[in-house]
């Protein structure tokens, strides 16, 4: 019973307060507060307090308590709102009418952050939400009463005058533009008010967008419509484009200042600005490029570059005419200075370089070494490199022995530039006045140049023949900078397989060298000293030699007689395998005596040949037809040899005269005769000197008549065989495979050793279908398939 009294005193107590707690009993209590709050007047913690308690109550025990208050609101705000437009419109003068605005805006929207505090119950009340999701919704987005304040002043005040705050903010960006001073401040406090305005949850920034941004933009695009065509036509083009560049700075520090940060506010300025600065005089700019490149005017390149780098598409004209300009210029520089560099590889190769330094500090300079700029640079000298202008190298047709042969002409750089290496590298004039580290930053700088060559298997071939001749005759400047040299060719892309044959050339010479050492002590007990007059050169000749360059010879008696022991002492170091003798690679030194002295002469195998037909019959005239017997050298190279000893350019005196005169040794007859010349001396100083050493070698050593007919072959039937291979390893990994991706595969594979034309591709294919490594789709022409 007594609990049930309890409960019944409770209910009604409810009721009674409940009847007494209407909103037309309270409201008059609340508004004072409510109007001091709007008016930013003084509030004491009691009137504060109280607030709270009696919107909850109105809320809790009258039904519509909540719509009733958020109603009375509304029309005080508005009340309040409307006061506050009179006050602000009574400002006729644009900045004041801006300053009265601010002031009245900051004071307002400050309010929207504590009025809306004691008015939280309405939201549950209105929504039916509890007071811990009203807590939470509170953090982020704006209340009812917030969200009714910030609209009601969108829909009044701001309403009314938005365009004149706009209009007025946009005058003064202008005169700031014009360069007159103001208080940066009211263009601030506007994009304040667009950015704070939108109660739209979705989208904060919709109010900014639709009215501040886009009128920012489009006043800026009109301001420099008017502007920019002025500028150019009292200025011209150049000074034109330090103005552009200039306004697009400062645009874009004054978007920083003047539009929000959070929007992309900052991106559609820059876009607005270049298209009226830039992409509007595109075309005016672009004609002034190709003569600023000619004219080497870097600085403003490299104003016309920051300039065009910011439209879509802008630099490519710009790349095009560096191409244009390098290619032309480098040709031109070649074609003026071809009577030297054609005579010199080691000035072609310096030409070379300096073209490449010139162009590259061009990019560098005008374009801060921008990866495209770059890439046009590299293209373009790459055809600078491969012109065929200056330089030709005639590279027989697929068939050489045809007759009427097509020559396909290449370049001849990549042989100049394995024999500007073998001048560095040899024992020359250049390599002994160069210091050691001079020497490697040339080697660095030919293999720089090589990564532009095309057909760098051609360097291959005659870098591989110049290392065999230095090798061979220990003419080697620096025998740490050869195989340092190996290693750098394998940094910059070489094929492993040339490489790894280089490697093995100096294996095979410390191992021959070891061969050499133990067969001199075999010699010295049977022959004494004169082994240690011998050196035997035992090479490997997968790595070395090729089969069409051994020649025959018949060799002096006191040679010939050493090659049987020579066999006979390597049968016993290695069983199973034969030596060949390559009597070209061969030299020596012998003793030439006559009237006025005794003098040695260093001399290929060849030549050694020759002048020992005359060792017993010192006085006597041989005929060409007598020597060609006595010797058995084939007729290009008894040709060659006679004309090196009859006809050496640094002999002013020869060591053999003949008769009759020819100008070449291709008119040498038969009945053409040689003898001795008994008054041969070297001069020196204007005298005859009776004692002294004279190399005859020159650069005959290695080579024969047929070698560079045979290297030219030889490069085309290698090229034949790795275009095939390839061909092969791309269909057995692929299976199948379209043409169109087989030539770029190709291309890609192939291109660290030279480029194969569409003619040697095509001619490969229809060889491999021929012989049954490949076929054809049956469905589509195009489409091949690797068979098995």
């Amino acid at each position: 019973r007594f609990w049930t009294s309890l409960v019944k005193m409770a209910t009604l107590l409810k009721e009674s307060e409940k009847s007494t707690v209407t909103f037309e009993d309270k409201w008059p209590c609340m508004r004072p507060t409510v109007l001091r709050l709007l008016r930013q007047e003084p509030v004491t913690r009691a009137q504060w307090h109280d607030l709270f308690w009696t919107v909850h109550k109105v809320c809790l025990w009258d039904e519509k308590g909540a719509l009733k208050i958020k109603a009375a609101l509304q029309d005080d705000i508005l009340n309040f709102i409307t006061g506050v437009q009179v006050r602000v419109l009574a400002h006729q003068e644009d900045q004041a009418l801006l300053k009265a605005y601010i002031s009245e805006w900051r004071k307002f929207f400050q309010q929207c952050n504590y009025l809306p505090l004691p008015f939280n119950q309405l939201e549950s009340a209105l929504h039916g939400k509890t007071s811990t999701s009203v807590c939470k919704k509170l953090h982020t987005e704006h209340s009812v009463v917030g969200k009714l304040m910030l609209d009601s002043w969108n829909s009044s005040i701001f309403s009314n005058i938005k365009q004149r705050l706009q209009d007025s903010a946009m005058k003064l960006v202008a005169a700031e533009r014009n360069g007159e001073a103001f208080d940066s401040q009211l263009v601030i406090g506007v994009r304040e008010s667009y950015v704070n305005l939108c109660s739209n949850p979705n989208d904060k920034l919709l109010i900014y967008r639709q009215n501040f941004e886009q009128a920012y933009i489009e006043a800026t695009s009109t301001f420099y419509r008017v502007k920019a065509p002025e500028y150019l036509n009292a200025n011209g083009v150049q000074n034109y484009m330090r103005y552009a560049e200039t306004k697009l700075r400062e645009e874009e520090l004054r978007g920083l200042k003047y539009l929000e940060s959070s929007s992309n506010s900052s991106k559609n300025l820059k876009e607005c600005c270049v298209e009226v600065l830039v992409t509007a005089f595109k075309d005016t700019i672009l004609a002034e490029c190709k003569q600023m490149i000619r004219d080497n005017e870097t600085e403003k390149l490299r104003l016309m570059f920051s300039l065009l780098d910011r439209v879509p598409g802008g630099v490519v004209p710009m790349l095009a005419a560096l191409e244009e300009h390098i290619v032309s210029a480098g040709l031109a520089d070649m074609l003026a200075a071809a009577d030297c560099i054609t005579q010199d590889s080691e000035q072609y190769v310096e030409k070379l370089l300096d073209l490449f330094q010139c162009f590259s500090r061009l990019v560098c300079e005008a374009f801060k070494d921008d990866p495209r700029f770059l890439t046009a640079r590299d293209k373009a000298y790459k055809q600078v490199v491969d012109d065929t202008t200056v330089f030709k190298l005639e590279l027989p047709s697929r068939n050489p022995r045809m007759t009427g042969q097509k020559t396909q002409p290449e370049s001849k750089c990549p042989e100049l530039l394995a024999n500007y290496c073998d001048l560095l590298l040899r024992k020359t004039p250049l390599s002994k006045k160069l210091t050691a580290e001079e020497i490697e930053a040339k080697l660095r700088d030919v293999l720089l140049v090589l990564k532009y060559v095309s057909s760098k298997d051609v360097f291959m071939r005659y870098h591989k023949a110049h290392l065999t001749r230095r090798l061979i005759l220990d003419t080697s400047a620096d025998s740490e900078k050869e195989e340092n040299m190996v290693e750098w060719l394998r940094e910059v892309g070489m094929p492993a397989d040339y490489v790894n044959k280089l490697a093995r050339m100096f294996q095979d010479i410390k191992v021959s060298d070891d061969l050499n050492q133990q067969f001199k002590e075999q010699m010295r007990a049977t022959r004494g000293s004169v082994a240690d007059n011998l050196h035997l050169k035992i090479l490997n000749a997968g790595a070395w030699a090729r089969g069409g360059d051994r020649v025959q010879v018949s060799l002096p008696l006191q040679l010939e007689d050493f090659i049987p022991e020579v066999e006979e002492f390597y049968k016993t170091k290695h069983s199973g395998r034969k030596l060949q003798w390559h009597h070209h690679m061969s030299n020596g030194t012998i003793t030439f005596a006559n009237n006025l002295g005794k003098y040695d002469l260093d001399v290929t195998t060849f030549q050694m040949a020759v002048l020992f037909a005359w060792n017993q019959r010192q006085d006597q005239r041989i005929s060409f037809d007598n020597l060609r017997l006595a010797t058995e050298l084939p007729d290009p190279e008894l040709r060659r040899t006679l004309w090196s000893v009859v006809s050496f350019p640094k002999m002013k005196r020869q060591v053999l005269l003949y008769e009759p005169e020819v100008m070449a040794s291709k008119d040498f007859t038969e009945n053409t005769s040689f003898w001795v010349n008994q008054e041969f001396a070297p001069i020196k100083n204007g005298k005859a000197q009776k004692r002294g050493k004279v190399n005859l070698i020159g650069r005959l050593q290695l080579s024969t008549e047929k070698t560079r007919e045979v290297d030219n072959e030889g490069i085309i039937q290698l090229r034949i065989l790795r275009t095939q291979e390839a061909i092969v390893k791309i269909l057995k990994m692929r299976k199948r495979i379209s043409n169109a991706q087989l030539q770029t595969e190709l291309v890609e594979m192939m291109k660290n050793m030279f480029l194969p034309s569409k003619k040697l591709i095509k001619e490969q294919i229809e060889w491999l279908i021929e012989h049954k490594y490949m076929k054809r789709d049956e469905d589509s022409i195009n489409v091949f398939i690797y068979m098995a």
